[in-house]
């Protein structure tokens, strides 16, 4: 069973681009700090975002809107994973990381120590976390019991899921995703990933290997993988709608994170992208906006 909304080609790693903002800020304020992360580079302002690699097409989008709107000020992305980002952030190399899964505690200690701040945290779209398979698998419906079993080894051939006769070949992504750590706390429940599984970077990756082998299966955003297939879990199947109501087991937020509240350029940015504007562009990528918007 197929899903809509489902994006498959390779992000680039880092790029430049532009935008514009209004208000309404749906952020969760671990702490408050002054002064601003924006820095100038002869005459034209600069905003430096890092991070996750679910979340870099996205960024990539919001930037290069967001220079349209205003070419005195240059939005650098750059992904590598989550927890990369954070890293970036606690030691003062980027203004904005991307993520997604929330800070943990060891991060906040680290930010507080290395920045004097425990740091905020902006939601900015909703994604569902879709399990994807080859098109010729025939299973197209797991419960979160099953994907426990398949991603620890318990379970190791398809036939045990309703499948063919054939070794389940597991794709995973490396412990600097967020991703990997989201999937390893909500569907894993704190379990360790198989020794089996072949770890790849990004989600882009893990949707060339699913489409590259009947045998796979993978994880990722929402965005990613017109061409393989977003299986419904526990019979909910990962749509926007299901996302809102509650339905589907493994949705999440993507954040940005800021090491003080944003001011100059960088606010600009973060209330365009908290505008219809900017929630627009989630919707267009892929992913699930914060509300519900206008009818095109």
């Amino acid at each position: 069973m197929s899903v809509t909304a489902r994006i498959g080609s390779r992000p680039a790693r880092r790029s430049v681009a532009r935008s514009i903002l209004p208000a309404m800020v749906i952020a969760l304020a671990l702490s408050a700090c002054s002064g601003s992360a924006e820095s100038e580079d002869a005459g034209m302002r600069s905003i430096r975002i890092k991070g996750s690699d679910t979340m870099l097409r996205l960024v990539n989008r919001w930037a290069e809107e967001f220079m349209k709107l205003h070419p005195d000020i240059a939005v650098y992305v750059e992904g590598g994973g989550t927890e990369t980002g954070i890293r970036a952030l606690i030691e003062g190399e980027t203004d904005l990381t991307s993520a997604s899964r929330t800070l943990r505690a060891p991060e906040v200690k680290l930010l507080l120590q290395k920045r004097g701040s425990l740091g905020l945290s902006i939601l900015t779209a909703k994604d569902a976390l879709s399990v994807y398979l080859h098109p010729d698998n025939p299973v197209d419906d797991l419960s979160l019991a099953q994907l426990r079993g398949i991603f620890t080894g318990a379970i190791t051939d398809w036939k045990e899921v309703g499948g063919a006769d054939a070794p389940i070949r597991v794709i995973s992504r490396p412990p600097n995703s967020g991703t990997f750590l989201f999937f390893e706390e909500h569907v894993l429940e704190g379990d360790s990933y198989t020794e089996r599984s072949t770890s790849v970077p990004t989600t882009a990756a893990v949707i060339r290997e699913v489409r590259a082998d009947s045998t796979a299966i993978g994880y990722g955003g929402l965005a990613y993988g017109r061409d393989v297939i977003h299986i419904a879990v526990d019979g909910v199947e990962p749509t926007a709608e299901n996302v809102r109501n509650g339905s589907y087991p493994i949705a999440r937020y993507l954040y940005l994170f800021a090491a003080e509240p944003p001011d100059g350029a960088m606010k600009m940015f973060v209330d365009w992208i908290l505008s219809n504007s900017g929630q627009n562009i989630v919707r267009e990528v892929g992913y699930i906006p914060l509300w519900e918007l206008p009818a095109e």
